[in-house]
Parts: structure tokens; sequence; C-alpha cells
């Protein structure tokens, strides 16, 4: 059943570009190198599924929970997700440059590189997952909460930012301190980022 406790029709068939797909279950399906580009995914479950390859630029995505699915490389270029939820994913790259996301949720698992370089994000929240590597560079994000997540390396050049929280982040790495204008951060991350703040403000600590 879905979220809202619809009943879900079981997908048959491969994935075609621009297919229109309401109140789908896709599960324990491989859907190895198809494409839905152009696709909608309206109340639609992908349970343990096999993504690597998939492509899914311009594809529409609302009120859809994407669990414990994965992928070596997935592209999501331009897309739109709105009230989307990823539960214990584990992702290679994902392309999800240009996008725009509302209201979503990723709650668990690991993503290797996540792109979302010029991506609008609005109300996005990074629960208890992990990320090699977190590109942000040049997109607008208004209210992103990071919670017990752990981010390899952030990049965030002219990125804009507003109400993003990254106190509940461990930070390994940075890039755009620039760019962190709008952020929370702790008074300890405040200190680990001390000698690379010199360094941008072309500050001497001797």
């Amino acid at each position: 059943m879905s979220p809202a406790g619809r009943h879900l029709e079981p997908f048959t068939g491969s994935l075609t570009p621009d297919g229109d797909h309401e109140l789908v279950s896709f599960t324990d399906l491989d859907l190895t190198g198809q494409d839905s580009s152009g696709g909608r995914f309206d109340e639609c479950t992908l349970l343990r599924v096999d993504l690597d390859g998939t492509r899914l630029d311009s594809a529409s995505m609302i009120d859809t929970v994407l669990d414990t699915c994965r992928a070596g490389e997935l592209t999501l270029v331009g897309a739109t997700m709105t009230r989307v939820r990823f539960t214990g994913c584990r992702l290679g790259a994902v392309q999800a440059y240009d996008a725009e996301l509302a209201h979503v949720t990723i709650d668990g698992g690991k993503i290797d590189y996540l792109n979302l370089r010029g991506a609008e994000l609005a109300h996005v929240t990074l629960t208890n997952c992990t990320f090699t590597d977190l590109d942000l560079c040049g997109a607008t994000v208004t209210r992103l909460t990071i919670e017990g997540c752990r981010i390899g390396r952030l990049d965030v050049n002219q990125a804009r930012l507003t109400d993003v929280d990254l106190r509940g982040a461990d930070l390994h790495g940075l890039d755009g301190l620039a760019g962190l204008a709008g952020a929370t951060i702790t008074h300890e991350q405040a200190l680990e980022l001390a000698p690379a703040l010199a360094a941008h403000l072309g500050i001497t600590v001797a």
C-alpha cells in the first residue's frame, strides 16, 4: 500500500521516455540502463530496485518513495522532485544538476557523489546517511537540514544558502568558504574551519 494507504498496481514491462506512472509499485526489479527521461512518477514506490544506469532526466517525481534502491550511476538531470523520500539507498554517482527538490528527504544509506550543481533545493532533509562528495556548487538552497550525516567533501562554491543547518554534519572537507554565508555551524565546526577561513581571508596566524 502507498504511504496514503492507496492500492498500488505492480509495474510490468520496461520504462519508456515520457512514461506516465501513477500509483505504481516497482518492487524487486532490475531497471538497469532503462530510460524514463521526462517520465512522471506520482504516488509511486520503488522498493529494492536496481537503477544502475537508469535515465530519469527531466522526470517528475511527486509523493514517491525510493526504498533500498541501488545504482552505480543514476541520472536525474533537470528532474523535479516534490515530497520524495529516499530510504536506505546505496548509490554511486548521482547526476542531479539543475534539478528542483522540494520537501525531499534522504534517510540512511550512502551516496558516493551527489551532483546538485545549479540545482534548487527547498525544505530538504538529510538524515543518518553518508556522502563521499556532496556538490552544491552554484545551487540555490533554502532550508536544508543535515542530521547525523558524514560528508567527505562539501562543495558550496558560488552557492546561495538560506537557513542551511550544517550542525549535524560530520564534515571532513569543504570547498568554497564564501559560499557558507547563510549556513549555521557549531562552535566546534567553526574551530575546525578556522585555518581554512584564515587562509581564505589572507590572515596569517602566528
